[in-house]
């Protein structure tokens, strides 16, 4: 462990010295005395009366907090250089060690809000620089380094994170040949993934322009450095993931240092290129800068303007291609004819074969008679065959079941219109035959003749008509039926 640089002070005058602290009392013996030095002098003399009634007993408590006060007032930063041992990382998010070296050890402590922020991810072994101040854990009576920064011994930070995450991702498998893939051989839509205002976009877009115009690029912009920035480049991949017909990505951006290509240095950004389900070309930085996107991702190319050589050089080589059959085609036919050729003149120069032209032009001129004889035979036939299946064709659309419903829906709509033009004549001739007879009834009915002013009289009973006034008594009761309503009244004189 380095010396710190409170131990250069001079060191107390013998009359001055602040006295040893004495050690912990054993279980159940009375709590040791405050350790002041005019206390100190007193425990020495006989203790005189005045002096006892002035001692003052600490707790165990108050005794750790004046401890903790006096080594965080004194040690409120400091520098300490060891080896990380015994880490480990709590749920809480706090990072728990002990810094070693060859003759000592001390307990320290990274807070979750300090942790985040470092660039590497502290591990057993790791020789570390450590800031921080030191503190007193009182519940255990132990002092430990509280850390506010923690940086690599000798190798950057950056590269250490760097190589932490490289080892950690090629354990997972992310780096196997086996799970690259191939880039499409004519890719219709080419998806970028940059800096809107960098130069690697624009040395993109003009050989893209230059040597594959037909192409369609898409742009996800998104921020290259600075906080943040791998989070922002994780979600332009998958927003052009989810894009319809992009069949490549070119993700990347211009050369820089360690810091400026850290984006393309962590685990998200990593993780989203595996993640994605078309092929991933990475561009960044020069052809010297290499990044763990590099690992990752289905083709690495050493700069921006190469990966787009690489995406044409596809295209061109595919075109080469058939160029290639093409002309190996030509000449194989070329060279067939020829070959042919020379054939025929040879055979035609052989005495056997002499007038063989002549026979073959009438030859041919027989196969042109035979030609247009079967042409003739062939139109006459067809023309056979056609008047057949017309005739076919009419015998079969009489039964077919098509024409006859609709014959049989005419004749049907045509009797649906007699019976509706008969039924509304018989009902009319009903309903003036019934009007004559509600006519006539209603001239016969009694209830028209009481609309005229008179009378029916009923016995009290109301089960016959009277017609005699000699056939009542004084007192009986009879019912007057009327046009509207019925009366009852009593005969007083017949």
């Amino acid at each position: 462990m380095s010396q710190l640089p409170f131990d250069d002070e001079p060191e107390t005058p013998p009359d001055t010295r602040r006295p040893k602290l004495p050690t912990a009392p054993a279980r159940g013996s009375q709590p040791p005395l405050a350790v002041t030095a005019r206390e100190h002098s007193a425990a020495r003399a006989p203790l005189a009366p005045s002096v006892a009634d002035r001692r003052r007993v600490l707790s165990v408590s108050e005794l750790s907090a004046r401890l903790r006060g006096v080594v965080e007032s004194a040690f409120a930063e400091v520098w300490v250089e060891g080896e990380i041992s015994n880490g480990r990382a709590w749920n809480s998010g706090h990072f728990y060690f002990t810094l070693k070296d060859a003759g000592a050890q001390i307990k320290g402590v990274v807070f979750r809000s300090t942790l985040r922020h470092l660039k590497f991810k502290p591990d057993d072994g790791l020789q570390v620089v450590a800031r921080g101040r030191l503190s007193v854990y009182e519940p255990k009576g132990e002092y430990q380094l509280v850390c506010e920064h923690l940086e690599p011994k000798g190798l950057g930070a950056l590269q250490l994170a760097f190589e932490q995450l490289k080892r950690q991702l090629a354990a997972e498998g992310l780096f196997d040949e086996a799970r690259k893939r191939a880039l499409p051989a004519l890719p219709r839509r080419i998806g970028v993934v940059t800096s809107i205002d960098g130069a690697a976009l624009r040395d993109i877009v003009r050989i893209l322009r230059r040597r594959y115009p037909n192409a369609h690029v898409v742009i996800a912009p998104t921020r290259v450095q600075g906080e943040g920035a791998a989070a922002d480049i994780a979600r332009a991949l998958r927003h052009v993931a989810r894009s319809d017909d992009v069949d490549v990505v070119i993700v990347g951006r211009g050369g820089g240092s360690l810091e400026d290509l850290r984006a393309f240095n962590e685990e998200e950004v990593a993780r989203a290129i595996a993640a994605c389900p078309i092929p991933v070309i990475s561009a960044v930085g020069h052809e010297t800068d290499f990044t763990i996107a590099d690992f990752v991702a289905d083709l690495r190319a050493p700069t921006p303007s190469a990966a787009a050589e690489l995406v044409v050089r596809k295209k061109d080589e595919f075109i080469a291609h058939i160029d290639r059959l093409a002309h190996r085609v030509t000449s194989a036919v070329h060279g067939r004819v020829r070959r042919l050729e020379a054939r025929v003149h040879a055979l035609a120069g052989r005495p056997a074969l002499a007038g063989f032209t002549g026979r073959v032009a009438w030859r041919a001129r027989h196969v042109s008679e035979l030609g247009a004889a079967l042409a003739a035979a062939a139109r006459l036939g067809q023309a056979r065959r056609t008047r057949q299946f017309e005739t076919l064709r009419q015998a079969v659309t009489r039964f077919d079941p098509r024409y006859r419903l609709g014959a049989m829906r005419a004749a049907l709509v045509t009797l649906a219109g007699r019976l509706d033009g008969a039924t509304a004549r018989r009902l009319h001739a009903a309903q003036s035959r019934f009007r004559g007879a509600a006519a006539r009834l209603d001239g016969l009915s009694p209830l028209a003749v009481l609309g005229r002013g008179y009378a029916v009289c009923w016995n009290d009973e109301r089960t016959r008509i009277l017609t005699d006034a000699g056939a009542l008594a004084p007192g009986d009761g009879i019912r007057v039926t009327l046009e509207r309503g019925e009366l009852h009244a009593r005969v007083i004189e017949p």
